[in-house]
């Protein structure tokens, strides 16, 4: 993402113009959204012409639209952004107030207007618009005949591929109807590795499996490499390491990253960050429940007692479309901050985010047990149903 200007006012309020450059950058602008922001974009509107003679025919033309935000839709896998709003600005093909629909595009300009700029939109586009952040790990997750190849970026798990190829089971005396779909299941992974994964940009891939499915793999994929000659996985071969997972479905990813040897190499990614802050919490809600909390109310009144030390919490909670409710979030985020409290706020679009949503999206590792805050479990669970 690309900063072209910001101004804002003492109160927060004002306008930023920003250039989408990657696909995940669209992730971000969703985050950044909401309904009631004025939107300035480029966009193509059909408009009806009417010629000298009265015949009336239709075109296309580009034209530049402010809208009031009143519904977004964002797609995950296509990474495709619609905004739908009334026209707020005087222009010669829309009236005001009339309805369009904007797609935002990558590498398009737009600028977003909004009365109240608060903190976790503003640290939003600081990452966002940080080099650093970009996506470098790429995942196998695997079990003999199912595979996911994924994209582990700063925001979002993305699924580029899933390879399914039925393997029959071993008979006595016969396993060639095993091996060859075997063989053929490796080959169409080997494949979705080289269409979805870029060398260039990718630092380390995640070959995750139960038993000894990955070793098989990956003596296969670079025993095939050498046959061919493929530079390109040859050259790569360091970048691949190989971790346990449970299973070969998409959340066993979780697992992978928390891996030791993983984390290590990849200290320096948010993903990993995440993992192993909630990692952190179900090992201190195990051995020490009176240090960990999970709930809005709870983790209020823990943070009031400025016993919070990690604060997790999913950017899901402050796309909540009551003001009030979203203002109270960014407020206990900035209040621990203010009380030397580390955040950590995680993608929903993660193995881990989604994770964290089962536990209402706010969790929190506290500096010492407040043991009061258990007797309060029950009554705060079922005021927030």
């Amino acid at each position: 993402m690309r900063l072209v200007r910001k101004d804002l006012e003492k109160d927060n309020a004002g306008q930023v113009t920003l250039i989408p450059e990657e696909p995940e950058d669209m992730w971000h602008t969703y985050n950044l959204l909401q309904v009631g922001d004025s939107l300035r974009a480029s966009t193509i509107r059909k408009v009806q012409t009417e010629s000298a003679t009265g015949s009336v025919g239709s075109n296309r033309v580009r034209t530049t639209l402010t809208l009031c935000v009143e519904a977004i839709d964002f797609d995950s896998q296509a990474c495709q952004l619609r905004v739908k709003g009334t026209n707020i600005q005087e222009n010669e093909y829309v009236k005001m107030g009339a309805y369009h629909t904007i797609e935002l595009e990558p590498n398009r300009q737009f600028t977003l207007a909004k009365k109240q700029w608060d903190s976790v939109v503003l640290e939003r586009i600081e990452q966002a618009c940080d080099p650093a952040w970009s996506a470098d790990v790429a995942a196998v997750v695997m079990q003999e005949g199912l595979a996911h190849v994924c994209l582990v970026t700063p925001s979002m798990t993305l699924t580029r591929a899933k390879v399914e190829v039925n393997i029959p089971r071993k008979r006595k005396g016969n396993c060639s109807q095993h091996d060859r779909a075997l063989e053929r299941f490796y080959e169409q992974v080997v494949q979705a590795i080289q269409r979805h994964i870029n060398f260039e940009v990718v630092k380390c891939v995640l070959v995750a499996s139960p038993g000894f499915v990955r070793e098989q793999f990956c003596d296969y994929m670079f025993q095939q490499a050498v046959k061919t000659d493929n530079k390109l996985l040859l050259e790569n071969r360091s970048k691949f390491l190989q971790v346990h997972s449970s299973s070969g479905h998409k959340y066993a990813l979780k697992e992978a990253l928390c891996d030791p040897n993983v984390t290590s190499r990849l200290s320096d990614t948010k993903a990993a960050g995440e993992v192993k802050a909630l990692d952190d919490f179900y090992k201190m809600l195990q051995h020490e429940p009176d240090r960990a909390f999970y709930g809005l109310k709870h983790v209020e009144k823990a943070n009031e007692a400025m016993a919070v030390d990690t604060l997790l919490i999913s950017d899901e909670l402050f796309r909540h479309q009551d003001v009030a409710t979203r203002a109270r979030y960014v407020k206990l985020v900035d209040s621990v901050r203010e009380n030397m409290g580390t955040v950590r706020i995680f993608s929903s679009l993660h193995v881990s985010g989604e994770q964290l949503g089962q536990l209402t999206g706010v969790a929190a590792i506290l500096r010492f047990p407040v043991a009061e805050l258990s007797d309060q479990e029950d009554e705060s669970s079922s005021e927030e149903d």
